[in-house]
């Protein structure tokens, strides 16, 4: 069995983090001392991916939480699901990244790297089949983007034939935590291009117009957000975690997801829809490269096959031609807590670029008047990591 650690980076990546736990230990039947009371075989298949079981059969994360202050450690601990994880997982500074990559990348998160490591290197070491690692970040902030890069860049280091993807958080004009974000983010996606293997891109604009819209929800709070993407995440490992008929791994994940719960033909209409989509770019502007759709609950293969077929046909324009078997399904028997049956979408869609272009604008408009750079610069930083940086996002862009 080939295991995966996830590690959580900043105050973003360990709430969505911490969330993933409890949804997914909730669909292991694991409760919060790490105790199984299921009553399935499915649920303890593969619980291995995730978990280690400890002394006297208690089921422990596969997770490193990082952070450059207490205050978010301090709530995932104290959180539902805070007792489960193994006390030395907790690495923290004091000072914190101050929406500075910099700082996170070159600084404060430095210095605390090498007792990062550590901890990875011991759970890497624990695995007797390591899969991968997974990292949950934000772009936006300090700590998330620029220790959560560094750290990416040192697990690539050190494991060069390991996978690596991780769930980021990009930041949006319209849902806007600090000045800085262009230049955090567009940092961050220079050293994703160079590190991670995939990259699920989530937007908090996304993010919010699915809360308001389709779950009418009239005030979306972060966890709101948070369990959103939690219960994506979810989705997408799913098949990681129980077994079915894709029985896939992390090489076979591609781009993009979405999460919505109807019969199978408004299950597979709905996951094509952009409106459903959890980054802020219309599919239609693009074409699929691939396509994983996860179902669960209990469905017939072959209705799911043919809804399959038949959004292929009608949207031929929308698939890349050069590319055959370009769409894998996967049916899960088990669906989500409290509902018959969901799906979740990955699609490698060339119209993410929308997303990083817009991005790029804003990173350009605050460089060429070379706004704010000494607050990068004097953490050490040169003003060429910025030209490659750019250089590097309007290559992903054309």
């Amino acid at each position: 069995m080939r295991k995966i650690v996830l590690t959580q980076a900043g105050q973003c990546g360990n709430q969505i983090g911490a969330k993933f736990w409890e949804v997914i230990s909730d669909e292991h039947a694991i409760d919060c001392t790490g105790t199984y009371h299921g009553d399935s075989r499915l649920q303890l298949e593969r619980i291995e991916v995730y978990y280690k079981e400890a002394c006297g059969g208690k089921y422990v994360p596969r997770s490193v939480l990082v952070d450059l202050e207490p205050g978010t450690m301090d709530s995932v601990r104290s959180g539902p699901f805070g007792q489960i994880f193994r006390p030395h997982n907790f690495i923290f500074g004091q000072s914190g990244a101050r929406k500075n990559w910099a700082r996170g990348h070159y600084t404060e998160g430095a210095e605390l790297m090498e007792s990062v490591m550590d901890v990875v290197r011991k759970e890497a070491e624990s695995c007797d089949c390591l899969q991968g690692f997974q990292l949950t970040h934000s772009l936006g902030g300090g700590t998330g983007s620029g220790m959560g890069t560094l750290l990416l860049s040192k697990i690539r280091e050190e494991y060069p034939d390991r996978i690596i993807n991780t769930f980021s958080i990009l930041p949006s004009p319209k849902v806007s935590d600090t000045v800085m974000e262009p230049y955090n983010a567009t940092l961050s996606v220079h050293q994703l291009i160079e590190n991670a293997d995939e990259t699920f891109c989530i937007d908090n604009e996304a993010l919010y117009d699915i809360c308001s819209r389709t779950l009418k929800l009239p005030m979306p709070t972060y966890g709101d957000l948070n369990h959103l993407v939690s219960t994506t995440m979810s989705g997408v490992t799913m098949f990681l975690r129980f077994p079915g008929q894709l029985n896939a791994d992390l090489r076979k994940l591609a781009v993009n997801m979405q999460y919505r719960a109807l019969t199978v033909a408004e299950l597979t209409q709905q996951t094509f829809d952009a409106r459903n989509m959890m980054a802020a770019c219309d599919p239609r502007h693009g074409r699929y490269i691939t396509v994983a759709a996860i179902f669960r609950g209990r469905m017939p293969m072959r209705e799911v096959d043919e809804q399959m077929f038949n959004i292929q046909n009608k949207n031929s324009s929308y698939f890349a031609d050069w590319l055959p078997n370009n769409v894998k399904t996967a049916v899960c028997d088990i669906p989500p807590r409290g509902l018959k049956m969901s799906a979740t979408f990955i699609g490698n869609n060339t119209a993410i670029q929308e997303l990083f272009k817009c991005v790029s604008e804003q990173f350009t408009a605050m460089f060429q008047p070379k706004a704010f750079l000494h607050w990068y610069t004097g953490e050490g930083m040169d003003e060429m990591g910025y030209t490659e940086a750019e250089s590097n996002m309007n290559d992903l862009v054309s």
